[in-house]
């Protein structure tokens, strides 16, 4: 195939990706920030680089990284786990930035995003949300993230396609775990908007396949969610029993908000199925 893809971010989707893309014959770069990691991704067959991204710099050979790429991965989340009181702190905003100048400079013509739908926020009633809704975030790594979706899509030298993935689940990875046996959780009819593993990488894929084709307008935004959307109570319930977990209980006298997230895009632009049921 010879298209050469740099995956910046070898972590819980990066490196089952990389691994992935190696077995249909691309070939990978991939990056860690832990040295440790460098044999992991060099015993699986992909080309290791350790790299980290500051505000101000990129320790590491960024330039080899990005050297003689087709298609760059960016798969590093925001790292932002509490809401901070200084909206100015764009930690992750500022980290893409430092990157840009070297992705022009690489000659890179087509980068991908890992976004999620955390830009869209919860503050409405249940409503079904498209690729066309203007995103409204209300947590500082949904606001990062929409500020950096903007900032990749409108640079003039590569082309972004933004990939906004659900609630991630797989490999023992699942939001059940975090709320098994809570009390008063809130929103118990809001709509579940998740995500397997298996069809991230699928999506990704599905995407690269259009690397080749001249008349495919790489600059889209994709929402990616499974087309399943139980309401959390019962989500919950059903998956705690399946842990064997104390099950959690909600709040049922307060109004529930939140969103249907339509992954109608992914299965038509691309001709998508999704192969696993959340």
């Amino acid at each position: 195939m010879g298209i050469k893809i740099s995956i910046l971010g070898c972590g819980w989707l990066g490196l089952p990706l990389a691994k992935s893309l190696l077995s249909k014959g691309y070939e990978v770069k991939g990056s860690t920030t832990s040295e440790s990691k460098l044999d992991v991704l060099k015993n699986a067959g992909i080309s290791p680089f350790q790299i980290q991204l500051e505000e101000n710099q990129i320790i590491g050979t960024i330039e080899d990284f990005l050297k003689e790429t087709d298609v760059l991965v960016i798969d590093i989340p925001p790292g932002l786990r509490r809401e901070t009181s200084t909206s100015n702190e764009m930690t992750f905003v500022n980290k893409v930035k430092t990157l840009i100048p070297f992705i022009e400079k690489s000659g890179i013509q087509k980068v991908i995003f890992v976004s999620s739908t955390s830009v869209y926020g919860d503050d409405f009633p249940i409503v079904e949300i498209t690729e066309d809704t203007k995103p409204n975030p209300d947590s500082e790594s949904g606001k990062q993230l929409a500020i950096t979706e903007t900032l990749l899509q409108s640079n003039s030298h590569f082309k972004t396609t933004i990939i906004r993935f659900g609630g991630l689940l797989g490999d023992n990875r699942h939001p059940v775990k975090f709320l098994a046996g809570r009390i008063n959780v809130e929103n118990p009819d809001a709509p579940v908007n998740m995500i397997e593993r298996e069809d991230c990488i699928g999506i990704i894929e599905e995407i690269l396949k259009q690397v080749q084709h001249d008349n495919w307008e790489w600059n889209q935004t994709f929402n990616a969610v499974a087309p399943q959307h139980p309401t959390r109570k019962a989500y919950y319930h059903k998956k705690a029993e399946i842990f064997n977990l104390p099950l959690p209980t909600f709040a049922e006298d307060s109004e529930s908000k939140g969103k249907i997230i339509s992954s109608k895009k992914v299965e038509t632009i691309l001709g998508y199925s999704f192969q696993k049921e959340i």
